[in-house]
């Protein structure tokens, strides 16, 4: 077999997919049943997930208190390997000590996920993670609230992976491990290869950031989180028709690919921006797209932290790298999208894109204009939104009447 020429996994090694298979995955099932179950939430079922698959390589499980403290301070672990953001799990359980054999089962699903030995039990200081990962412990920011709502202890150890969470089943050929997506890009002979960071259908920015890649890279990946997103988000499936709709009739063939992962997201800006470098390295990419506000949410982070982190964080920590792409946006005098390194016009001639006013505009039934985003994609939303309003509809039509189901 000859060498890939794609980046390394990260920590230099081989990919390190922590799922069971075969014989194996049957004998740990049983054995997990009897097991002491721990319950846990979407956000670390879908860590899990990701160790499962090999995203997270090369993690073998959960962090200790070294690693934790060391992440939030300093950006790795305890072994001196770079790492963003804590990938820790939790519980109330006081029972749990040290060396027991556990199960750990996804709250929503009641599904075992994996089964753990435990090598640690510890406290932390919830606020300090807090402000160290997400730069504030405001109880507004999605992120803070998830890391505020963990137990009491943090729980470290190796894992094995029972599951892939039924993302293969819901999603098919989209959902997609980082071995199935080195092995297309070798197929594909591409070396220089773009991951475009996506939780929301594609507006026109989002397709001319694609389309910058596509002109200097040997191809770009549209990945899609097909994790859990907060209130108000499109969901998974829905963005995934929109995009299929966009890469069908306005992409040329095989200059693109698209995937999802099953990563749920922390909203951690910067931070996030450079866990999504780490695990796209694994997933074979040698470069992230990292345009405005990445990973953001509200006005927590500049829009553009998520593109400096990188420059503060020690040389060869990764060995994918940024492609940093300025604010993106129509400008009527340029006739077509531009960016504020390609306009030379004022503020009265640009129309700035964002996922979140497409999202208010289709909610409240408005008419997006043509600069937006594509007509098969805004039929696509406007069909989801109509959906939405004839929900509610029947909703208050049956509280009226009595015919609520209570």
């Amino acid at each position: 077999m000859s060498k890939s020429k794609l980046v390394k996994p990260h920590g230099g090694g081989e990919l390190k997919p922590l799922l069971l298979t075969g014989a194996a995955l049957v004998e740990e099932k049983k054995i997990a049943e009897s097991l002491p179950k721990i319950f846990i939430s979407s956000r670390e079922t879908g860590d899990l997930l990701m160790m499962g698959c090999g995203a997270f390589t090369p993690l073998e499980g959960f962090m200790g208190y070294a690693d934790w403290k060391g992440v939030c301070a300093e950006f790795k672990m305890a072994n001196g390997l770079f790492w963003p953001i804590p990938i820790t799990v939790s519980t109330d359980d006081e029972k749990v000590k040290e060396g027991d054999k556990i199960a750990l089962v996804d709250t929503e699903s009641n599904e075992i996920v994996a089964t753990m030995t435990v090598t640690e039990k510890y406290q932390i200081d919830k606020n300090f993670e807090c402000k160290q990962v997400f730069t504030t412990d405001d109880m507004e920011h999605p992120g803070v609230q998830k890391v505020m709502a963990q137990g009491k202890y943090n729980l470290a150890g190796p894992v094995k992976v029972l599951t892939e969470g039924g993302f293969p089943e819901q999603y098919g050929e989209l959902y997609a491990t980082p071995a199935e997506t080195r092995e297309i890009f070798e197929t594909k002979g591409w070396k220089r290869i773009a991951a475009l960071q996506l939780r929301n259908p594609m507006h026109r920015s989002h397709e001319f950031l694609a389309k910058i890649a596509v002109e200097v890279m040997d191809g770009v990946i549209i990945h899609q989180l097909l994790g859990k997103l907060k209130s108000g988000d499109i969901p998974a499936d829905v963005r995934v028709d929109a995009i299929n709709a966009l890469v069908d009739n306005y992409f040329v063939k095989d200059t693109v690919v698209t995937k999802g992962y099953p990563m749920e997201m922390r909203y951690a800006g910067p931070r996030e921006a450079l866990l999504h470098g780490v695990f796209r390295q694994n997933y074979g990419c040698s470069h992230l797209i990292v345009g405005r506000d990445h990973a953001g949410v509200g006005d927590y982070y500049g829009p553009f932290d998520a593109q400096t982190i990188f420059d503060k964080i020690p040389e060869g920590s990764l060995e994918l790298l940024p492609l940093n792409i300025d604010w993106t946006f129509h400008c009527y005098k340029c006739g077509g999208m531009a960016s504020m390194r390609t306009c030379p016009h004022g503020k009265a001639d640009r129309l700035l894109l964002s996922g979140t006013l497409v999202r208010k505009t289709l909610s409240e039934g408005g008419e997006l204009p043509p600069e937006f985003s594509r007509p098969e994609v805004v039929k696509i939303l406007q069909d989801y939104y109509q959906g939405l309003e004839n929900k509610v509809e029947i909703k208050l039509h049956g509280a009226a009447t009595g015919d609520v189901k209570k």
